[in-house]
């Protein structure tokens, strides 16, 4: 079994949503990395990105972007 990507590593190109605010301190950043997608909280980064698998990762975009969720 090989191992599972690191979020943390230093070549994960993180980006930030376009939904969160401009202040500089709310900010949720994804990165998308082989077979996941991670998302984490810019200002907390001490307790780490969750990784979720890409197909629920766009479920979860579409039903946000349809006021679903």
């Amino acid at each position: 079994m090989g191992r599972a990507p690191n979020p943390n590593r230093t070549d994960a190109q993180w980006r930030k949503s376009s939904y969160s605010g401009t202040s500089g301190g709310d900010c949720v950043e994804v990165a998308t990395l082989p077979a996941t997608v991670a998302v984490r909280d810019s200002k907390n980064l001490g307790i780490g990105p969750f990784r979720v698998a890409p197909t629920a990762f766009t479920a979860f975009v579409a039903a946000v972007s349809q006021d679903r969720i």
